[in-house]
């Protein structure tokens, strides 16, 4: 099988990881900039990065040289995206800035090839508005850092072909990481959660309930620490829907529009549908796998505290520590 070929345009921080595992993957990568002598730093920034990787035990012990082997600096964008099956855009998060890029792109690369931009926020079918047969187009979202950001968002538009979506699946695979499609909407899931989370940390410190410090601390320490083994949907089904629908009555003694129980929620709870006690819930899990779960999930916790004791303090701990621990709540 012929060996890949690809486009990264944008070198910088993400458009740089993102090139690294693509072509850590086994791709022929050409990375991309406003000119070949950035597009030239940024590659050997890449190489002096990986090298530190290799040494901190990130990177495989080949990656230096298998990085040197398929990622070259391209003299222009044109000349980048001539032969490749795939591009992904990697340019600031600008809407000028990306429609400039995309119609560079979509003009000079093979009519049949997938271009995926790597937004945040923009629209995708906004995006698309300057791409030539635009359901060739759609949202490949890496996470920052790239190399260690395990899941990465795949966001089709309204005419994005399905070929379309099943060749970003395969481009997400080849750098193995997990690609979840979602739709093209505002802040799409990933940056929707996220914000809703840090909305309600801020109002909670600018209410003097707690300090950012135990604020972090709570976060890590309690469900934050359940997050890198099931989502919200299985840690509610393990906890209770029923238990879920009762705290979102008590959260509305106080916040009756914030904490208005979500219809999904109701819905299953009324059909009896409690999560993993009774069988069915958000996820299907059979009643007789629960003792399963609860052995999987017991160790997984116990690892996750090892693996910290491992590390050892982050810089934010060390630094907190230093000054005297948490301040007191504004307020």
């Amino acid at each position: 099988m012929a060996q890949r070929s690809v486009a990264v345009v944008g070198s910088g921080y993400m458009g740089g990881g993102i090139a690294q595992v693509l072509a850590l993957g086994g791709a022929r990568v050409a990375l991309a900039d406003i000119s070949q002598e950035i597009a030239e730093g940024n590659l050997e920034r890449l190489l002096g990065e990986a090298e530190q990787f290799v040494a901190d035990g990130l990177f495989p012990a080949d990656a230096v040289e298998r990085l040197r082997e398929n990622l070259w600096a391209a003299p222009s964008i044109e000349e980048a995206v001539a032969d490749a099956s795939y591009v992904e855009e990697a340019v600031p998060e600008k809407l000028e800035i990306k429609h400039a890029t995309l119609r560079r792109i979509s003009d000079a690369a093979p009519a049949d090839a997938v271009i995926g931009s790597n937004t945040s926020t923009i629209s995708i079918a906004q995006l698309a508005e300057v791409v030539e047969h635009p359901g060739r187009f759609l949202g490949v979202h890496f996470s920052n850092p790239a190399p260690f950001i395990p899941g990465v968002e795949v966001i089709p538009h309204e005419t994005t072909a399905p070929e379309t979506v099943e060749a970003a699946k395969e481009i997400v695979e080849l750098t193995g990481k997990k690609a979840a499609v979602v739709k093209d909407v505002t802040g799409f899931v990933l940056n929707r959660l996220q914000y809703a989370l840090f909305h309600e940390a801020a109002q909670v410190v600018e209410e003097g309930i707690a300090t950012a410090e135990d604020v972090d601390t709570l976060v890590r320490t309690t469900f934050g620490f359940r997050l890198p083994f099931f989502g919200p949907f299985a840690i509610a089904d393990m906890a209770g829907l029923d238990v879920y629908s009762f705290c979102y009555a008590s959260l509305q003694t106080s916040f009756p529009e914030r904490f208005a129980t979500p219809k999904v929620l109701q819905d299953l709870v009324d059909a009896g549908k409690l999560g993993t006690k009774s069988g069915a819930g958000f996820l299907q899990i059979p009643a007789e796998r629960s003792n399963d779960l609860v052995a999987y999930r017991n160790k997984a916790y116990v690892a996750m505290g090892r693996l910290l004791e491992d590390l050892g303090p982050s810089p934010v701990d060390e630094e907190t520590a230093q000054q005297g621990g948490a301040s007191a709540p504004a307020g």
